[in-house]
């Protein structure tokens, strides 16, 4: 109920707040590897939602299916460029050239996944505008117990590992024997897999990793530690064990909530955080291009002055004398120390 325009009683007056989209967004999305056109919907459409008048889209060498994207998100502009380049250009805008060119706008935020290079840019311009997040390689967690399917399990370690070659794809299980079988249908379905998404995948898998855990707590615990941007739970009731994890950007629940299902569109917004930041922030929404901006008013002078009173004091407990004085310059029965010291 708070994310709406509101306001409640004060002495002598109102105290509200108020809820406004910002005016341009940035959006990112990665073109490497792969086209994404599914970071075009993920941020834009976000951002089209939040009530944004302007949406900015940069992506490098689009496919048609990104340039498709962006048109069915609904966004203004859309830059071919990627990586530091792009996100300069969203964050301080380019002027109109001469020969009739679109005018970029200064974004007021920017918002979207990238490599190390999109990454350090979006730390350099954090500050001129807002960004969502520094995201670090992609990431799942996969907790899993004797029950788990192991085909699905590897399925999913393989279709986050293909990402990049420095994503990490993480099993912990209780089970010795759920490990291996793990391991085993991991090998036998990466033989398959067409080039060049096998060969990113297997180089992901030298920097990934698998523990074998005492009990399902441990299993919970070692999880909340690394606070994983995708975490799957295979479990017995995996609703239960779920809701026991504290540290996350997205959970997905039970053997057939595939991770896949929320990068395509399931409802959950693909753009998590990772390297632990779970730990202090959660993934992209409405309330990264939304301004929560407050507001107070005093209409009647004499029912405002125990907040006077408490102002004056707190301020030269504070040692602040010019908040004081500005304080007592509202009392209605205190003579402001600035006439005082005029008279004397």
């Amino acid at each position: 109920s708070s994310v709406r325009d509101m306001e409640i009683p004060i002495p002598g007056g109102v105290a509200g707040h108020t809820v406004s989209p910002c005016r341009a967004a940035g959006c990112y999305a990665p073109g490497g590897r792969y086209p994404l056109p599914s970071s075009v919907i993920m941020t834009a459409v976000t951002a089209r939602a939040a009530g944004c008048e302007m949406v900015v889209l940069a992506s490098p060498r689009p496919a048609p299916i990104t340039l498709a994207a962006a048109y069915i998100a609904g966004a203004d502009i859309f830059l071919c460029v990627g990586g530091a380049q792009a996100i300069a250009s969203m964050a301080y805008g380019i002027k109109a050239q001469q020969d009739g060119g679109v005018a970029v706008p200064p974004c007021d935020v920017i918002v979207g996944p990238g490599n190390k290079w999109v990454t350090a840019a979006k730390s350099i311009v954090n500050g001129h505008c807002g960004i969502d997040m520094l995201a670090g390689p992609s990431e799942v967690l996969v907790i899993a117990d004797k029950t788990a399917n192991a085909e699905v399990v590897a399925a999913d370690l393989i279709a986050q590992a293909e990402h990049d070659v420095v994503a990490r794809a993480i099993l912990i299980s209780d089970n010795q024997d759920m490990i291996q079988q793990i391991d085993q249908a991991v090998q036998q379905q990466m033989a398959s897999l067409p080039e060049p998404n096998q060969s990113t995948a297997r180089e992901a898998f030298q920097q990934s990793f698998s523990v074998l855990c005492e009990s399902i707590d441990q299993c919970i615990e070692i999880s909340d530690a690394i606070a994983p941007e995708h975490l799957e739970i295979q479990t017995v009731d995996a609703m239960e064990v779920g809701m026991r994890c504290a540290n996350y950007g997205g959970l997905f629940v039970g053997e057939s909530a595939a991770e896949v299902l929320g990068d395509y569109g399931a409802g959950p917004n693909h753009t998590l955080p990772t390297g632990g930041t779970g730990r202090y922030t959660g993934g992209l929404s409405v309330f990264n291009f939304l301004r929560i901006r407050t507001y107070m008013r005093i209409d009647n002078a004499k029912d405002s002055q125990s907040m006077v009173d408490d102002s004056i004091r707190m301020a030269r407990l504070e040692g602040l004398e010019g908040h004081a004085r500005a304080a007592e310059a509202r009392s209605l029965t205190k003579t402001p120390a600035y006439k005082i010291a005029k008279q004397s």
